[in-house]
């Protein structure tokens, strides 16, 4: 009866080490031997994922992208690292000496059967806590829609749709209310690499916990059109036209419409004070401020200090005053005329 009931303890004692023991075992196997990877990438936002793959396992890393334009950095730090390089589309046998497909910043809709070409399938890093804001720009539309957070998902990719796939892990971070585009997109770019290199690391367990996103919660980010730099003066208050300018800096302008001709307004900010107010689309020249005074919806008011009309180079506020205003009575911007400055 002794040896049975120590026995019974010894077996108790064996299953709660092997417990503890076995996600250990499954976090180093996964940690020392991480997955061959195949990376799918083209711009500055898939840069530094795929150069923190590389320092993560340099020995087990192929690369492809697309050979349409000279700048592309992704084809560029490839050729110099010397790295196994593909021009896109590939087909299936081009993946048969990788386990997993990762897919950073791509633009292009991966096929079923080369999803399926790879034993743990492919995963994307998506610039957005899904399911807000699927689609081609996240980080416009989080900064354009006043979010106060968002973050970097990685999902995993399903055949015939962008970003419905189940999320293997999330980082949050804010959105500071003065934030550019730009610095935003370099420090998710920056988010995403190191969240990439500790999924691709603990594959198994991030597969194994991966949660299906929430249909009903999901809203979209299209790409950008003309029609989203128009300034429609009488819709938009000022800090909405703010807002709509630092999330397209560095990428867009946008636009309205003077004396029959398109101009972009390059350099924008609220006034810090209130100031005269003007009907919707209406202006003055500040002489103090140097600036556009220009009213919007709301009765709020925005300043441009700097801006191009169709034909001509970027000018100042007080140019475009000494210019235009002083040989026209008209004194207003309309809806945008569709053209290219």
């Amino acid at each position: 009866m002794f040896y049975g009931k120590s026995l019974v303890n010894f077996y108790k004692y064996k299953r709660k080490v092997l417990q503890n023991v076995f996600p250990i075992i499954k976090r180093y196997n996964a940690t020392c031997h991480p997955p061959k990877i195949l990376f799918f990438g083209t711009d500055n936002f898939s840069l530094p994922s795929l150069q923190a793959l590389h320092r993560n396992s340099s020995s087990n890393l192929g690369v492809v992208t697309s050979f349409k334009s000279p700048a592309n950095c992704v084809r560029s730090y490839a050729e110099r690292e010397k790295l196994p390089l593909q021009r896109w589309p590939i087909d299936p046998s081009q993946c048969s000496d990788y386990d997993l497909g990762v897919v950073v910043s791509f633009g292009h809709l991966i096929p079923g059967h080369i999803i399926e070409a790879f034993p743990r399938g492919m995963i994307n890093v998506h610039a957005s806590l899904l399911p807000r804001w699927r689609g081609a720009a996240p980080i416009i539309y989080a900064i354009m829609k006043g979010d106060a957070s968002t973050g970097v998902s990685i999902m995993k990719i399903e055949p015939h749709h962008f970003d419905i796939g189940a999320v293997l892990a999330q980082r949050e971070v804010p959105i500071k209310p003065d934030v550019y585009m730009p610095e935003l997109h370099a420090s998710l770019a920056l988010l995403g690499a190191d969240l990439l290199v500790d999924t691709v690391n603990n594959l198994s367990d991030r597969l194994n916990t991966a949660k299906h996103q929430d249909k009903a919660a999901a809203s979209y980010a299209p790409k950008i059109t003309n029609k989203i730099t128009e300034i429609v003066w009488s819709e938009l208050s000022a800090c909405e036209i703010h807002a709509r300018h630092r999330a397209l800096f560095g990428y867009r302008n946008v636009t309205t419409s003077f004396l029959d001709k398109q101009v972009q307004l390059l350099e924008l900010r609220l006034p810090e004070k209130q100031l005269p107010l003007q009907e919707p689309g209406h202006f003055s020249f500040q002489r103090k401020r140097k600036s556009l005074l220009i009213g919007c919806s709301q009765d709020s008011q925005i300043e441009v200090l700097q801006l191009r009309v169709e034909g001509r180079k970027p000018m100042s506020a007080q140019d475009f005053n000494n210019g235009f205003l002083k040989q026209s009575k008209f004194l207003h911007f309309s809806h945008n005329k569709q053209s290219a400055c």
